[in-house]
């Protein structure tokens, strides 16, 4: 049932909930990551105005990707422990405000992008909205296990979506930082679904861990991860960065094989925690790393 009553700051929570702000958060970063690569040497004052509108307008429509994907799944959600506290999931918000919240953000967020921006940013962020909500969500995920492998197009989208905030086109360097993210994506959402794999069976989600086991997931998480050790090398070997950079990548991408090593030869749901929370580090580091080197 649906509280209507509710002083306006619980519901000022309840709809900020839906964005999923910790995900929004990491989006809008590794955004800004392109956007500081695609401007050589220290930013003018007009780039740091562009960078800022850019990442309001890709906040905005990714928060409506994310609140639209809990319509969807907000049944779902019900199911499993990770998502039942989401105001869909629990009955608080209505399909209806929360589609109308989610369609409000997503027309602010392309009319900046469109007006204040450039017009392939808007497109490819609505493209990148149309990925997750609808491809992803409503018809990947439910489907087959290599969910959130091909449904990780759209996740590793936001460097590119900086970078063509700031030069109006699609790099080589946005596409390299496209297929980190895009290999970043499996070990990271297998590590999670190993402990949590009980939540997605109840759930009735294809995920991998419940169709091909946990031994299977353990395999593929170890190979994901080198490869994407080597996809971490691109930036120095394509000179988009340097020795700190590389040094950097090549540690903390070893910890994250390391991880995923004893992962997959003594599995348990502590170890399986703690390799997902250092996925987030990897990437956090590896983009902030990326960030220092180009300003060295």
């Amino acid at each position: 049932m649906t509280n209507t009553a509710l002083p306006l700051p619980s519901r000022w929570r309840q709809f900020n909930a839906l964005t999923k702000p910790r995900v929004i958060q990491l989006i809008v970063f590794c955004a800004l990551i392109g956007m500081v690569l695609a401007v050589p040497g220290v930013p003018a004052w007009a780039d740091v105005r562009q960078a800022a509108i850019a990442c309001l307008g890709i906040w905005l429509v990714a928060g409506a990707a994310a609140a639209f994907n809990c319509i969807v799944e907000k049944q779902i959600d019900a199911r499993m422990k990770r998502t039942a506290w989401r105001p869909t999931a629990k009955g608080e918000l209505s399909d209806r405000d929360t589609l109308l919240f989610s369609f409000v953000l997503c027309l602010a967020g392309s009319v900046i992008l469109y007006v204040w921006v450039n017009p392939l940013t808007m497109w490819l962020t609505f493209a990148t909205f149309v990925g997750y909500a609808v491809v992803y969500t409503v018809i990947l995920k439910p489907l087959t296990p290599q969910n959130i492998v091909i449904g990780g197009a759209s996740g590793a989208m936001p460097p590119v979506l900086g970078w063509s905030s700031m030069t109006g086109d699609v790099g080589p360097e946005a596409l390299i930082l496209f297929l980190i993210i895009f290999l970043w994506t499996p070990p990271h959402f297998w590590a999670l679904a190993l402990y949590r794999v009980e939540d997605y069976r109840k759930s009735g989600l294809p995920m991998l861990p419940v169709t091909h086991g946990n031994e299977f997931t353990r395999l593929q998480i170890l190979l994901y991860t080198w490869v994407l050790l080597a996809a971490c090398l691109m930036p120095f070997i394509y000179r988009m960065s340097g020795w700190f950079y590389l040094v950097s990548a090549v540690i903390l991408s070893l910890i994250f094989c390391l991880y995923a090593w004893y992962l997959w030869r003594e599995y348990s749901d502590a170890l399986a925690r703690k390799t997902f929370r250092f996925s987030l580090i990897h990437l956090s580091l590896l983009f902030a790393a990326l960030l220092v080197d180009h300003y060295l």
